[in-house]
């Protein structure tokens, strides 16, 4: 019996997903997605109409996974230093079996610049996350765990380029201990 389109359908941008983050949009062959989804080249452009088709809905698909880690990480009611802390750390100690890096980085740098659609997906995707580090700051602060003066959307910009910068280090090379200074010396603004 086949297995159902769907399945095969989300297995294929999991694995499309993958490829897409080790080697980038350009550096990522059709045959390249074959191997890694286990299609065949007309499978791939039956199911999805086209490299970018199936981008698109690895983007999506890797920026919803994230955006559910963070908005576990940022809810709750850890104090919001301990919730810095696990975002960062999330960064600085990554699953061992994803590629090195961040999918939305490596896009906002190698696509975003000239493709309007991706740009798009990308700027919406930083709202979200801005918004649910924004709130969990709002809370902190009303908490009395940040100072009066600490201004929640300022700290969100701050956690993301953070994290940014070490996922980027990361993919360049950057050992855990230069990882863990990066992340401790912001954790101390909290």
């Amino acid at each position: 019996m086949a297995r159902p389109r769907k399945f095969e359908e989300e297995r294929a941008i999991e694995a499309a997903m993958r490829a897409f983050w080790r080697a980038g949009y350009e550096a990522t062959s059709t045959q390249d997605l074959c191997v890694a989804t286990g299609l065949g080249r007309s499978s791939v452009y039956n199911t999805f109409a086209s490299k970018h088709d199936l981008f698109e809905k690895a983007l999506r698909h890797y920026m919803d996974e994230q955006f559910l880690i963070l908005t576990d990480l940022m809810d709750g009611d850890l104090p919001v230093r301990e919730k810095v802390r696990a975002v960062l750390w999330r960064a600085v100690d990554p699953d061992p079996d994803d590629p090195a890096g961040c999918l939305v980085i490596n896009s906002l740098v190698e696509l975003a610049p000239r493709d309007p659609e991706v740009a798009e997906l990308l700027r919406r995707d930083n709202e979200r996350r801005m918004e649910i580090m924004r709130s969990a700051f709002e809370l902190g602060r009303a908490r009395g765990e940040l100072a009066p003066d600490r201004d929640p959307p300022t700290l969100a910009h701050f956690v993301v380029a953070t994290v940014s910068g070490l996922r980027v280090a990361a993919r360049g090379g950057a050992d855990r201990p230069a990882l863990e200074a990066v992340a401790n010396t912001a954790l101390g603004v909290f």
